[in-house]
Formats: C-alpha cells, structure tokens, sequence
C-alpha cells in the first residue's frame, strides 16, 4: 500500500506516519514510499490506539514549542556582554532557564546553568527564539579594530626580521571584461566551465611563478552583487590589477571597482583586454580612464601603466606579470613579513562541509601557519590545524606569509573577513557549527523606524558560502525602496532544513537557495504546505526574480486620463439597473471602452458603467467633438436632462524599483 494512501484513510500526512509510527515499533523509513499491506492492516486495526498516544506526543512536542517560541511577538530587546552564563542570560531577558538550556541542545551545545557562553552563542539562540540580542556598548572599547590589527601585529616585528613575501594581487573588474579569462591564462587552468553563467561566485586565491618570483592573485566576482566581497579582497592586497575590455570601456561597475582601489590606498595597474576583438580601440578605453577616473597612461605622460592584452590568446600576459613585479619592487618596503612569527590570516572564505566540518581558506599575512596550530578569533579558540590544503587541494604541512591555505580543524564558522591567529587564547562554550550566520544587525534609531505601511516581502536565504550570503544581503538591501522592502527572516548555511519550512511557514516568507539542494523529505513538505522555495546558481537571477516579487507586492498606481464631455440632452429610457440617453460630445472625445462619471452642476453623484456607445444607430468605438450620439450605461442613480457625463481611463502606472 501506498504511505499516501495509508495516510489519507487514517486522516494523517505522510510525513507525520514517518515521522511517528516506528516510535511505536513500525520500521517505516523516513523516504518510504510503499508499506507491507499486512503491515498496513495492522496499523489500520491498532490506529484507535495508535492516534492517542501520536496526539500526546504532539501535545508534548507542542508545548517544547511552545517555550521557545513564546517570546517571537514580545519584541524583546536586550543587551549583554561578550560572556554571559546561561542563568543570567535567562535572568536579562526573561526565558525560562529550561527553553534556553533546550535550544542549546539543539545546537549541539551541552551547557549547565552556571557555565559561560560567548556573545555569537547567545545572538544564536535569541534570533531562533526571536529575542533581539545585543551586546553591550562598552565591551569592544578594549579591542583591536580587524583593520588595524595586522598593521599593528607588523609594527611590533623587529626589521631585521622582515623578510620580502610574495605579493598578493587583486583582479577587479565588470562583470564580462574578461577578469577570470586573465586569471586562467596566468594559471593556464581552465576556471571558466565551471562557473556558472561565467561568473566567479565566491573569493578563491591562487598563486603563479613568474621569472622565479611567487605572486599570489586573490579573484574577486566582477558583478556589482558583490560589492562587499570585493571591497575584502582589496584590503589584503598589495596591488590590484583592473581589468577593462577594449571593446565595451568604462562601464559603472569598472568604475565602482576603482573606487574601491583608491579607498584601499593600494598601488594599481590597469589591463586592456579583449584587444584581438573587432571593436577593441585601446586609444579610446584610454580616453575613457581619462575622462572618467581622472586615470592618465604612462605613455600620455601619467603614472599609471596601461597593459593591453588578450587574456583570450594569451597575449601580453607576460608583460602583465612583469608590470605586477616591477610594482611590487617599488613598493618593496610594505610586501614583508617574519616568517618565524606565529602565523595571522584573513578569511577570504568558509562554508560547512558535510562530512568535514567548517572549512575556511585564509591567506596567510605573517609568521607560518602549522598542522596541530591552535587558532584563535579575537583571543578566543575556535580550533586546532588538523590538516592543510593549498589552492591545488594538495595536502602540505605549512603555510608560510602571502600563501592562500585551507584549513580543516575548526569548531566554528568564521565569517568572510575575520582575522584568525595561531597562539593561546580563552577557552569559551561554543556552537559546534555557527548554523545561522552571525550578523548582528543594530536597531536602527527611532526616528528611521519603518512605517508600517512599508510593503515587505519576507524571505529567507540559505547558502552554500559565507560570502554568496553576505552578495545575496547587500544586494536586496540595494533594490529596498521607501515603499517595499526585503525582510530577511533567517539566513543560514547548508541545505532547507524542517526549520527552514517552520518558519517559512509562520512568515509567509518564500526560501531562496543559493548553490544548495531541497532534501526530497522537504521538498515533499513544502509541496504540502504550499511554502515557495528558488533555488539559484547565479546571484543576479535570484535578485531579478526577487524584483518582480517586489513590484507584485506594490499596490498598483493608476493615472486618470480625462477623454471628453457629454451634455445629456434626452433620456429614452430608465430602468432599475440604468438609463439609455442621447446627447453631445461638447469636450474632447467620447469612446467605448471608458469610465462613466455623472456630473451634476459641480458634483459628480455617481460613477456607472458604459454599456453601449451609438451614433446614427450603429455601435461605435468613439464620437468626436460636436458630434451627438446615443449611450447605454449601467449604474443606480438617475440622470436627467443638462446633466453632464465625463469619459476618461485609469491607466496603470509601469513600476519601477
């Protein structure tokens, strides 16, 4: 039989017979499609039974539920300090000690009441119990800004020290000029296949020899989606290379790619692609870098060299790297680092790995990184190296300055940015897997509170990366107006989980994937319950289709368009459902497919529906000006006589956001 069928006879979903009866000893898998009959007629005859003990443990699972959602629509705000145990945590914002205690097991986390957890743990369990958790003002006073933390790691470091490193260079660029066709020249691997619509979706890093020097490339996507994750692959790099193609020029993205070069004060070059293109015209982009980024070429007596290439043939690329040593040569005294130190490193990328765990590739900035390392995050530990990766996937024991490494060993998630360190540190309670991803968002102040007539479309985002994460955030932040807007419900890592679909549910709010999959149990469920999930492999898609929803979401804008004027000057017949009359177009036009308005003096006492519009006897699409003609109309109130009837249109207004 059928578990569908089952289920219908027994008034029970197919999920809830999974999911219930092996606790009463029927072994039904939780995909299973067919179930024994005999096995079935059991179930049948045993179900009086059988439904009363699934009803308490529903009651029971529902009032677990209960504890822990009961303060969603309580609007608690609070605020803590960077550790806090479970009772005072439970103490501040009111939560009983077991629903806190529950939800950390959940998480994986088997905390006691006097135990102290970090401020990432408490964020997690408040944002699933919908409490707005905060930390205090006062509790970062004493940290190093992440920006400023490698600057002042390197100031301790004795000169003698400093060794030169190789240089680590950044390619930035729009979204088709090439960018990632340079970077599989270089390395003479072909990355492009295997990116989806061409376009590079998370930060990777890569390192080359070039006249027997080492350099290091970190790729950054080209499309304006990533802004954020360009804007970090610039700040630990010691020399951008942009990217611009001889046939399309300066394009906005290229110029918001320069911008973010000049803020990060870092030296530049810039490469003319697409040169072997029909279209290409170097003088021209030339003239363009000139008259819009105020950047002057070498040869026209500037400072900034101008590389034409074809990263499609290869050619000029070895110049390129030239160019990008000679740079770096000039600029000798700040690409050095002591090899000897303990190692430090940005994270240019993390996602969860089913069987391994957190996975986090960091380029490393000083010192050496080990296997058996303990690493630190802003003094606390995360994790110990337990196996190194290079960009080849291939398995080395060290990691030494400028080098891009994998690291497996971690407890949590890093974000894209954070600066990790080898050394000792506090040990902390800790979330084995950072689930959500921990932004902490501020409460805006009071007076840019959202109005409530603000229409907002709720969704929620799971990722297979931080970063594709953080792309997909700034970027529906970019298209919110100040008539609709995105609400981000939830944002987590890994495939749509049974959370997932709860609190899409609850929400209204639709799922997007991106780079995930849908569990076939989900994708069952959220079939049932009529919850919307879109999966994506390319960011621009997701943000387009979420346009739309936006615009749908808008009520429609109309515009009246006055057509013409009528004075009524008989009435041949009334009814109770409308008149037929007879009269002249004294304004403008009359025509078959307006709306009425019944003018009497200089008030309008009824709106009706055009049935019919004559003239001569014959149906007639419009009666010009000082033209007379016969109408039929529907609608309550009686015209008379000098009565005047206006035609005119409500035409919808095109929305743009």
């Amino acid at each position: 039989m059928n578990i569908s069928e089952l289920a219908r006879l027994l008034k029970i979903t197919p999920q809830e017979l999974r999911k219930y009866l092996p606790r009463f000893g029927y072994d039904i898998g939780r995909r299973a499609i067919k179930i024994n009959r005999g096995v079935a007629n059991r179930i049948i005859k045993e179900w009086p039974e059988l439904s009363k003990k699934i009803a308490e443990d529903k009651r029971i699972e529902a009032e677990k539920e209960d504890v822990t959602t009961a303060f969603v629509d309580k609007n608690i705000k609070i605020r803590i300090p960077k550790f806090i145990t479970v009772r005072d945590l439970s103490s501040i914002s009111g939560v009983p000690i077991s629903a806190i205690l529950s939800q950390l097991m959940k998480s994986g986390i088997f905390a006691s009441l006097n135990e102290k957890i970090d401020f990432e743990t408490a964020w997690l369990i408040g944002s699933e119990m919908g409490i707005e958790v905060k930390l205090e003002k006062d509790a970062n006073k004493d940290e190093i800004k992440e920006e400023n933390k490698l600057e002042k790691i390197l100031e301790k470091e004795d000169e003698k020290n400093m060794l030169e490193r190789p240089p680590v260079i950044v390619v930035m660029g729009h979204v088709d000029h090439g960018k990632t066709k340079l970077l599989d020249a270089i390395r003479k691997t072909d990355v492009v296949a295997g990116e989806a619509g061409g376009i590079t979706q998370h930060i990777g890093a890569y390192q080359v020899k070039h006249k027997n020097q080492t350099i290091t490339f970190i790729d950054t996507p080209g499309h304006e989606a990533f802004t954020a994750m360009r804007g970090r692959g610039a700040k630990i790099a010691d020399i951008a290379i942009l990217v611009v193609a001889a046939d399309d020029g300066v394009k906005p993205q290229t110029v918001e790619a320069f911008r973010i070069i000049k803020a990060s004060k870092i030296p530049y070059v810039i490469a003319i692609n697409k040169i072997d293109k029909s279209g290409a015209n170097i003088e021209k982009t030339k003239q363009e870098l000139s008259s819009q980024l105020n950047i002057v070429p070498e040869d026209w007596g500037g400072k900034i060299i101008c590389q034409p290439i074809s990263a499609l043939n290869s050619t000029g690329i070895d110049e390129l790297l030239s160019i990008v040593l000679l740079t770096a040569e000039t600029d000798a005294k700040n690409i050095k680092a002591n090899p000897e130190a303990n190692g430090v490193g940005t994270v240019i990328e993390s996602n969860l790995d089913k069987g391994t765990g957190p996975i986090a590739t960091i380029l490393i900035q000083n010192g050496t990184l080990r296997i058996g390392d303990q690493l630190t995050l802003n003094n606390i530990i995360i994790g110990k190296v337990r196996c190194l990766n290079d960009f080849r996937n291939q398995k080395i024991k060290e990691a030494t300055p400028a080098t891009p490494v994998q690291i497996i060993g971690l407890k949590i998630l890093p974000e894209v940015g954070d600066m990790i360190e080898t050394g000792d540190g506090k040990k902390v309670r800790h979330k084995k897997v950072r689930k959500t991803i921990s932004t902490k968002p501020d409460l805006p102040p009071e007076s840019t509170k959202e109005k409530e007539d603000i229409k907002k479309v709720n969704l929620i985002i799971k990722a297979d990366m931080l970063g594709s994460a953080e792309a997909i955030e700034e970027s529906l932040a970019k298209i919110n107006t100040d008539e609709v807007k995105t609400k981000i419900i939830h944002k987590g890592l890994g495939n749509i989980t049974d959370g997932d679909l709860k609190r899409a549910e609850a929400t209204g709010a639709k799922i997007l994937g991106f780079n995930i999959k849908v569990p076939p149990a989900m994708e069952e469920i959220a079939r049932e319950k009529k919850i919307e999930i879109k999966l994506y492999s390319i960011i621009y898609d997701l943000i387009n289709d979420i346009k739309e929803d936006m615009l749908i979401a808008l009520d429609p804008k109309f515009e009246r368009i006055d057509l013409g004027r009528l004075k009524i000057l008989a009435i041949f017949k009334t009814d109770k459902d409308g008149q037929i009359i007879g009269g002249k177009i004294i304004e403008g036009q009359a025509t078959a497919d307006a709306s009425l308005e019944i003018v009497r003096g200089n008030e309008i006492i009824a709106k009706v529906k055009l049935i019919k519009l004559q003239a001569g006897k014959q149906d007639v699409q419009t009666v010009d000006k000082g033209e007379e003609c016969g109408i039929q109309f529907k609608g309550k109130p009686i015209a008379i006589v000098g009565d005047k009837i206006n035609f005119y249109q409500d035409k919808q207004l095109v929305t743009k956001l």
